[in-house]
């Protein structure tokens, strides 16, 4: 079997079976797609990580992370209305982050083409909501593929970009979770390289390119003719197909995923409803949806998260005069999660009573293990933070949480963070909280990723505005959520090594006057430069620093070195608990014997919790660890 990046570079590679992220990577380069450009978020970044794999003297596509969302869509239009053709990925909420730009591109006459890829998450399995970004199609007069399959993702992105050079307009790619992450045996195009000409092609004469007012009418003109030609496109558009079971009585319409979930379903099914497929959901094929409905006499509409595709049919049926008994959303459980095989079940066994047999009595389980909530990782940096941080604040302190691996601080034992809304919210909230508030501390957290990405306008805004409040920037180093991808102070990019963008420096050229920083190991100081931080008035920072110990410790253990011995608990312990009540390092556990031990698979002797037992009971060990 091939490496990954000699699969994805091959002339023309056998069939294998491949993830749908990485079969992106293979459509963009067999479509001569020049830049790509991408921020950090599930369930996206594996299509960086097959980028990454490809031989640098090879590679055809110039990639970077960029510093936010709004960036990357910017820049990726940048490449394209010069000439190149480009792709910009992000996850479902970072759509949110680049929309002031996004929502413009429709207007745009993209000479070069330009495909935006989404992952949408149904389910909210790694994002704070589960938006349906189908919206933002018709809120952008966008076209939108939605494959269910890896295969079709590669297919569609192929296509996707052929329509975008074609119409010189972006074309939307949405991907949920799954189909991300699936994998399948994809049959690959042929490939060759060839020489791209690198000649600028933008010319102003292809615009405007100012959609000011005077130019918004004869814009939007132009980007809802252009989605009028799509639409007449979708009509044979071989992505969309009918299934025909022979059952005028019943039909079904999906797109996506469901589809699969759909046939897993149908299977028990005596006489299955036919099928209307759906490959392109913006804009809809209408008339092959009329002919659908006419010929049946019930229609299911299946689809997760909103009624984007339900409300549109039942409007098409009523301008068309139609009969047709339409079935959509008839639960609220409808509107949540991802559609699985057992969800589609009782989706149908709802609609239809009698289409499939009669669900069979649940067996016995055993009793369940306790529900594990999520940990930071042994030797977390922001352990010892939040530690540190909870001892030094007042108890009626207010505390504002941001996205980032310290969102965890929300959860016992230290309870850090009380508010939540997005990347880079909480310099602003925390702002807005610290307004006619004499009594109560606002200390708001951004880890050091966010604080580039979106935090440094509110941090502005607090120097401007003179606002009260203490921020914890908590650098570790990396983007660690999303698998350590470099950020602006890491001291590299995706492809070389570059000069970092100190924190620090940032703040001080702001006119940040009060900066304080520690490594969060030395809980002590951190302890004593928070309760400094919070009795100043105004804008306080307080960088919280040490590297992520997950990240050190798999490049410890790449490059055949050993980590440091763990620790164990020694017979001074008095079961007072500190390592598993208050500091919460996973290391520490109950045995039989009711006495604490620590797991050794997964201590990794950083001893950053010594300082906090009360009677020194935790102590080194002897045993190192072998080289993995």
């Amino acid at each position: 079997m091939k490496k990954l990046g000699e699969l994805l570079l091959a002339s023309n590679p056998a069939p294998e079976i491949t993830m749908g992220n990485y079969a992106l990577v293979r459509a963009m380069i067999e479509s001569g797609t020049r830049v790509v450009t991408s921020y950090p978020g599930s369930p996206t970044p594996e299509i960086a990580e097959a980028i990454a794999s490809l031989p640098k003297e090879a590679n055809p596509l110039y990639f970077e992370f960029s510093t936010n969302e709004k960036v990357a869509l910017e820049v990726a239009f940048g490449a394209a209305v010069n000439g190149h053709t480009s792709c910009v990925f992000f996850k479902s909420v970072g759509l949110n982050v680049a929309a002031d730009s996004f929502v413009q591109l429709s207007m745009m006459e993209i000479i070069g083409g330009m495909v935006i890829i989404l992952g949408d998450d149904p389910g909210a399995n790694s994002s704070q909501n589960e938006q349906d970004n189908r919206h933002y199609a018709r809120l952008s007069y966008t076209p939108l593929f939605e494959p269910a399959s890896p295969t079709e993702a590669y297919e569609m992105f192929k296509e996707a970009t052929r329509i975008s050079r074609e119409k010189r307009m972006p074309v939307i790619l949405r991907l949920t979770t799954h189909v991300c992450h699936a994998k399948e045996k994809i049959a690959f195009g042929p490939y060759q390289p060839i020489t791209c000409d690198d000649t600028p092609r933008f010319d102003p004469k292809n615009g405007p390119y100012w959609p000011i007012t005077a130019a918004v009418f004869p814009l939007k003109r132009k980007a809802l003719k252009r989605l009028q030609e799509l639409a007449t496109y979708a009509e044979s558009c071989r992505f969309t197909r009918v299934v025909d079971h022979r059952n005028p009585q019943r039909g079904i319409i999906t797109a996506g995923l469901p589809y699969y979930s759909l046939l897993d379903s149908l299977e028990q099914a005596a006489l299955k409803p036919d099928l209307l497929i759906l490959g392109l959901v913006h804009p809809l094929p209408r008339r092959r949806i009329v002919e659908f409905l006419r010929s049946h006499v019930e229609v299911k509409i299946l689809e997760e998260l909103d009624d984007f595709l339900e409300a549109q049919i039942k409007a098409i049926a009523y301008e068309e005069k139609l009969s047709t008994r339409i079935l959509g959303k008839l639960d609220p459980d409808e509107w949540l999660g991802e559609y699985t095989p057992e969800r589609v079940d009782e989706i149908l066994r709802r609609c239809w009573a009698d289409l499939l047999p009669a669900a069979p009595p649940k067996a016995e389980r055993p009793a369940l293990a306790p529900v594990r909530p999520p940990q930071l990782c042994p030797g977390c940096g922001h352990r010892t933070a939040f530690h540190a941080v909870k001892k030094a604040l007042p108890p009626e302190t207010i505390t504002v949480a941001d996205i980032g691996c310290h969102s965890l601080g929300f959860l016992e034992p230290y309870e850090m963070g009380q508010v939540l809304l997005c990347m880079g919210h909480s310099s602003g909230t925390a702002a807005g909280m610290s307004l006619f508030n004499r009594t109560r501390p606002v200390v708001a957290f951004i880890g050091d990723s966010t604080f580039f990405h979106a935090g440094l306008p509110a941090q502005i805004n607090a120097l401007f505005n003179r606002h009260n409040f203490t921020l914890i920037v908590m650098e570790n180093g990396t983007t660690a959520m999303t698998g350590h991808q470099n950020h602006p102070a890491s001291g590299g990019n995706f492809r070389e090594a570059v000069e970092a963008i100190p924190i620090r420096r940032v703040l001080e050229a702001l006119g940040v006057k009060s900066i304080r920083e520690c490594d969060t190991y030395q809980e002590g100081k951190l302890i004593e430069m928070v309760k400094l931080a919070i009795a100043e008035p105004g804008f306080k920072v307080v960088i919280a620093r040490h590297p992520c110990m997950l990240k050190f410790t798999r490049e410890t253990r790449r490059k055949g070195r050993s980590l440091q011995p763990p620790v164990r608990v020694s017979e001074t312990c008095d079961l007072k608990k500190a390592c598993i009540a208050d500091f919460a390092c996973p290391t520490y556990q109950f045995g039989s014997d009711g006495k604490v031990f620590v797991q050794t698979d997964l201590c990794i002797g950083d001893q950053s919790c010594r300082q906090n037992c009360p009677t020194q009971a935790i102590v080194p060990s002897t045993t190192t660890e072998k080289p993995q």
